[in-house]
């Protein structure tokens, strides 16, 4: 799969859930799969740092379903879901000598995971008439996607 197309996918992945895109990322560069060794990302493929974005992430899952967590539309939300999103597609484009595409493609793909997640979010919400099962959809896709991309690299 091309590259510009994988820092899109993870870019979404991000606007749905902010730490799972770097989980996803840090898990790759740690086995290999993601050459970031001797770049300015080469933190990413670090022992600790897929165990820290994992703790992140599921911590993540749970605050997410609570009933004071702020909307991912407000900035604070919607400024670290679009950061994590160039970071992950910044990350994708270093190892394939693609990075100014891949970065935007991330930054793309979190505007969309943002506000099209909120809307299928929304909508499985009225179809099952709560938010809790909308809510473990959009975690199961985001990782399941997340997954994909990894895989892919």
């Amino acid at each position: 799969m091309p590259p510009l197309v994988l820092a899109l996918l993870i870019g979404i992945v991000a606007g749905m859930r902010t730490m799972t895109a770097p989980m996803a990322i840090s898990w790759a560069a740690y086995a290999g799969w993601l050459p970031l060794g001797g770049t300015w990302l080469g933190w990413m493929g670090w022992w600790g740092t897929p165990w820290i974005f994992t703790l992140l992430a599921i911590g993540e899952y749970v605050a997410d379903k609570l009933p004071t967590t702020p909307s991912r539309k407000s900035p604070p939300g919607f400024i670290g879901r679009t950061i994590s999103g160039a970071l992950c597609g910044a990350a994708i484009g270093l190892a394939a000598s693609s990075l100014p595409l891949c970065l935007a493609a991330g930054v793309v793909g979190a505007v969309i995971g943002t506000f099209g997640g909120y809307a299928a979010r929304m909508g499985l919400c009225r179809a099952f008439g709560t938010d809790l099962p909308a809510a473990l959809v959009e975690d199961l896709a985001a990782i399941g996607v997340a997954a994909f991309v990894a895989a892919s690299l």
